[in-house]
């Protein structure tokens, strides 16, 4: 078994992650759409910020039939920016079309297999994997990119199609895990292909 779940695995089950509205959250509370992509992202690192305009204009092409849902796992006590009062002032300047959840216990990370910020996973409706990876292979310049990896799984997903690529690697900072230094992994985590 893989540190990561991988395309064909059901999506781990979760529940009562604090939404920026101050909602509780989980697993069966998120899926109205047809798709449903769920991403490990956070408030500084500079991958997330360099690539939430292209997350977002992904998120709103194909907002009818794909539901995108944020998940902060870092730890507040290794980056402050990232704590849930962070998050919630986040979201305020910018709006984004997702719900954005803190992961606090750093589970559902662990569970999924969450490599970096930002990291992928798009489901279908029966909640089975279909690609887990990058939106881009450049996040912090987007302009500068060369794939759409993110789109282009989605819109092979939209049109019936088997995901051509299906596993990328993750292009981001690491998580920050709680009392582990800044840019430690687990020995398991390694590079996806």
């Amino acid at each position: 078994m893989t540190y990561t779940i991988l395309p064909g695995e059901k999506a781990p089950n979760f529940e009562g992650l604090k939404g920026t509205d101050g909602n509780l959250y989980g697993l069966n509370d998120i899926g109205l759409n047809q798709f449903r992509v769920i991403f490990f992202t956070c408030n500084h690192c500079p991958y997330v910020t360099g690539s939430d305009e292209l997350t977002r204009k992904v998120a709103e092409k194909f907002q009818k039939e794909v539901e995108f849902v944020a998940i902060n796992s870092n730890s507040k006590n290794t980056y402050e920016e990232d704590s849930y009062e962070n998050m919630v002032l986040r979201m305020e300047e910018f709006n984004f079309p997702w719900l954005y959840l803190h992961d606090e216990s750093q589970k559902v990370a662990q569970e999924y297999g969450a490599l970096k910020t930002p990291h992928f996973f798009l489901f279908d409706a029966s909640w089975k994997l279909l690609y887990t990876g990058r939106n881009t292979d450049n996040p912090r310049e987007t302009t500068r990119r060369s794939t759409n990896d993110l789109h282009d799984a989605l819109q092979e997903a939209m049109d019936g199609k088997e995901i051509s690529v299906p596993v990328t690697n993750p292009i981001g900072c690491n998580i920050k895990w709680d009392g582990k230094p800044a840019h430690w992994m687990p020995a398991e985590a390694c590079d996806l292909v």
